[in-house]
C-alpha cells in the first residue's frame, strides 16, 4: 500500500499527510477550497497533542504564534461586569499551563509549510464518488480525472463528504447540541489590548478578543437554535441577527461587522458518533470520525493525535490495512470518548479541570 488519498486540508488532513510521507507513503490531499481556509476561531493544542506538534516540527513556531491574552471580563445583557479573571479565559482555560491557544489558520499554515514540498495537493476540487474493491478505491472527482488509490481517508470535518459516500447520510451520525456558533474577524474598534470580553444574556452570548498584535478582533456569537442548513450563509447570517436582536452593548456594531466579514463561518455545536470509523479501504479521522464540538475544546488535539496514530499504525502494519485500521480504532476510541464527554459533562458551565486534565492525556503515542 503506497498511494493514499486524504480528503480535507485542515489540521487532521495535513498532519496525516505529513506523517504518511514520513513513513514512506505517497499521500495526495484534495481540498474543496481553492486554498487553505482563512478565518476561524482560536483553537487549543493540549496534552499529548503538544507532543505530536513537537514531533511534527511545528511546536516552537506554534508557541511563538500563540495568543497573548492576559485575562477576560464577562458582562451580563445589561452591560454589568459580573466576572473578571486574570487566571483563565473561556477560550483557552487556565493561563498558567503549557497548553497553546493559537488561530486555526496559523496552525494550518505551519503544518502546510512542513508538508507542501513532499505532498501532492489538489486544491479547488472534491471527491464526487468512491468505488472500492479488494485491490483499492477508485475516486471520482468534481474536476480531475478519476484515479485509483490504495486507501482513502476522510479528514473533511463535521460535514464529511467521505463519510456520506462510504458510511451513509450525516443525520445517522450527528448529535446536535442545540447551539450555534458564528465566527468572523473585524477591526479592533474596541481598542482591546490582549484582553477578552464576553457577554452572557440568557441563551445568547458572545466573545470578543484581539489578535494579530491587537490590530484585529475575532468575534464568536453563540445562540440556541434548532438545526439550520449549513450550506446557506445568507440564512445563517439572518439567524444570527434574529438571535441577537435587541441585545445591548456593542452588539449592533458586531452584527454590522458580521455582515461585512469575508471570513464569516457559522455552524452547529454538534458531535459525530459512529460505531466504526473504517470500511474496507476507507477510513475517517478527526471531526469526520468523532467531532467533539468546539464546546469540548479538544477538537484540534483529537485531530492531531488521530492523524499521528493512524499513520503510525499503517506504517507498523506494513501494508496490512485491515490490521492497521483495527488498531487505530482500538487505540483512539477511549481517548475520543473522554474528550467528547467534556462537551456534555456540565452544559453551560464547562467541564471540570480534573476532567480536562484526565482527557487530554488519555493515550500513549508509543504503543
Amino acid at each position: 500500500m503506497t498511494n493514499v488519498l486524504v480528503s480535507g486540508a485542515g489540521v487532521a488532513g495535513i498532519t496525516l499527510a505529513y506523517w504518511l510521507r514520513r513513513h514512506g507513503f505517497a499521500p495526495t490531499v484534495v481540498e474543496r477550497a481553492p486554498g487553505l481556509r482563512a478565518g476561524g476561531q482560536a483553537i487549543d493544542v493540549r496534552g499529548v497533542a503538544l507532543e505530536v506538534a513537537g514531533r511534527t516540527g511545528v511546536l516552537d513556531e506554534a508557541r511563538r504564534l500563540r495568543t497573548t491574552h492576559r485575562g477576560m471580563s464577562v458582562y451580563d445583557g445589561d452591560g454589568n461586569e459580573i466576572m473578571r479573571s486574570q487566571e483563565s479565559t473561556y477560550s483557552s482555560g487556565r493561563l498558567d499551563n503549557d497548553d497553546i491557544e493559537l488561530l486555526r489558520e496559523d496552525l494550518t499554515r505551519l503544518l502546510y509549510d512542513r508538508t507542501r514540498e513532499d505532498v501532492t495537493f489538489m486544491l479547488g476540487d472534491s471527491i464526487a464518488a468512491l468505488e472500492q474493491d479488494e485491490r483499492g478505491v477508485l475516486a471520482r472527482f468534481e474536476h480531475a480525472e478519476p484515479r485509483r488509490y490504495d486507501l482513502v481517508v476522510g479528514a473533511d470535518g463535521l460535514h464529511s463528504t467521505v463519510r456520506r459516500l462510504a458510511f451513509g447520510p450525516e443525520q445517522e451520525f450527528v448529535r446536535h447540541l442545540g447551539t450555534y456558533l458564528a465566527v468572523f474577524g473585524m477591526d479592533n474598534f474596541l481598542g482591546l489590548e490582549d484582553w477578552q470580553v464576553w457577554m452572557q444574556d440568557g441563551e445568547r452570548g458572545y466573545g470578543v478578543f484581539p489578535v494579530r498584535g491587537n490590530t484585529e478582533l475575532r468575534v464568536t456569537l453563540g445562540f440556541r437554535s434548532e438545526p439550520l442548513d449549513h450550506r446557506d450563509p445568507a440564512r445563517l447570517r439572518a439567524a444570527v441577527a434574529e438571535a441577537f436582536a435587541g441585545a445591548g452593548g456593542e452588539t449592533s456594531r458586531l452584527l454590522k461587522g458580521m455582515e461585512e466579514a469575508g471570513d464569516f463561518y457559522c455552524d452547529s455545536m454538534a458531535q459525530i458518533h459512529m460505531d466504526r470509523w473504517t470500511s474496507g479501504r476507507i477510513a475517517l479521522v478527526g471531526d469526520a470520525a468523532h467531532c467533539p464540538s468546539p464546546l469540548s475544546g479538544q477538537g484540534t488535539s483529537l485531530a492531531l493525535v488521530g492523524a499521528y496514530v493512524l499513520a503510525a499504525e499503517l506504517a507498523a502494519a506494513g501494508g496490512a490495512h485491515e490490521a492497521a485500521l483495527a488498531r487505530y480504532e482500538r487505540r483512539m476510541r477511549p481517548f475520543v470518548a473522554l474528550n467528547q464527554a467534556l462537551a456534555t459533562e456540565n452544559p453551560g458551565r464547562g467541564a471540570s479541570e480534573e476532567s480536562v486534565d484526565r482527557a487530554k492525556d488519555a493515550i500513549s503515542l508509543d504503543e
